[in-house]
């Protein structure tokens, strides 16, 4: 049987930490034309201070890289700083309170147990049946498009991801033009898709999360039809990618320590605590961008104006600084700070519903599947993203 270990630690080489930690905690990488910012202080610090480090990356990527991109950026909320951001984030915060999310769970209950009703015999892969189509049918629900579409979602989606594969900001070159503008024209079809929706809730008004967008104000103006295309792509995208990776990785981390998938099959209080470790151990968003809009001291370096930055959560997340024994998967760590859905204006609104839609799925798959584990004869695969941490496939016998 091939090792996960070693695949994971070619995985790791290839899109996490490139084969080991950094020392120093803020680098420049001349290839890549980033500045790179490991360590767990100096990411907070760059999460905190918006007014340096602003969300808008855009306006310091080379043009010819942005060419044909201009429609996605109205409404784009991971794109917004103050103030504008935080009008934008308030229309949909009613959607994601505590009550709200908490009256999701039966469905969320349900859902998960329609899916695992159809997994056949003894095996099961875990990403296509349950990690991707789950969440993707929550906020598919919760925006008012077709959940049965959700096919579509993960092929336009797909091209987000690809498209995050290392690159270099500082000398692209013809073939990574090529290939970004290939996955902008697929990410433009859904688009296209939700445009549809858009324009359907202004002639027909429904119970759900796009018409709300439709019908919101921001100082008195409606949201524009791509204010609202963009921020029901970035809802649909995110809303569910995360879980997708949550509940991915949480098998992962915890089938690779058994000891501790043992004491968590037989004490299911400690559930949400190893989620909330194998977000730690495998931040699902390992990497988050900022563009500097003045000069700046961060760890010992000298950041000028108009700098890309990108803060590795992931490997902030192993700072030995801040955690003890980093590299071993602990769910009993206490405390566990991690920085897996960000901090600050971005904080990812959607946390408390991926943490219930994890919890909820971890512990119907338990039940079910008392003996779950990774199947040895097939080996897990992972994104193909230095921005991303998480499975694309992992199979699973019981």
């Amino acid at each position: 049987m091939t090792s996960i270990a070693d695949d994971w630690g070619v995985h790791e080489a290839q899109f996490w930490l490139r084969g080991q930690a950094p020392e120093a905690p803020v680098s420049y990488d001349p290839e890549a034309g980033i500045w790179c910012v490991y360590g767990y202080q100096e990411v907070q610090h760059v999460l905190a201070n918006p007014a340096t480090f602003s969300s808008n990356t855009q306006r310091v990527i080379p043009q010819e890289m942005l060419e044909g991109q201009e429609d996605f950026s109205e409404g784009n909320l991971i794109q917004m700083d103050a103030p504008e951001h935080k009008k934008l984030r308030g229309l949909i915060s009613h959607a994601f309170t505590p009550k709200v999310v908490a009256d999701l769970e039966p469905r969320i209950a349900e859902l998960t147990g329609e899916l695992l009703d159809a997994v056949d015999g003894h095996r099961m892969e875990l990403v296509e049946d349950l990690a991707y189509p789950l969440p993707v049918i929550v906020i598919a629900e919760l925006l008012g498009v077709p959940s049965s579409d959700r096919e579509k979602f993960r092929e336009w989606g797909s091209a987000l991801m690809e498209s995050t594969q290392e690159f270099s900001f500082a000398d692209p070159s013809e073939d990574q033009r090529q290939q970004l503008q290939e996955a902008m024209q697929k990410v433009s079809k859904l688009s296209d898709y939700l445009r549809e929706h858009v324009e359907d809730r202004r002639r027909n008004p429904r119970e759900d999360l796009i018409t709300k967008l439709v019908q919101a104000e921001v100082d008195g103006e409606h949201l524009s039809d791509d204010e609202a295309v963009n921020f029901s792509n970035v809802l649909l995208i995110a809303g569910h990618i995360t879980t997708t990776m949550l509940l991915g990785n949480s098998i992962l981390a915890l089938d690779t320590n058994p000891e501790w998938f043992a004491r968590v099959r037989a004490d299911r209080s400690m559930v949400p605590r190893a989620i909330e470790e194998a977000l730690r151990y495998y931040s699902p968003f390992a990497g988050t961008a900022r563009a500097t809009t003045a000069e700046t001291e961060l760890g010992g370096e000298r950041i000028p104006a108009d700098a890309l930055v990108v803060t590795f959560l992931g490997v902030a997340n192993r700072d030995p600084k801040y955690f003890t024994d980093p590299d071993i998967f602990d769910p009993t760590r206490d405390p566990n700070p991690h920085l897996a859905f960000g901090r600050g204006a971005h904080f990812c609104i959607g946390a408390p519903l991926a943490r219930l839609e994890g919890r909820v799925a971890l512990n119907i798959l338990l039940d079910r599947f008392p003996n779950l584990r990774r199947d040895p004869d097939r080996l897990p695969k992972f994104l193909p993203s230095l921005s991303m941490t998480g499975v694309k496939e992992l199979p699973l016998v019981f």
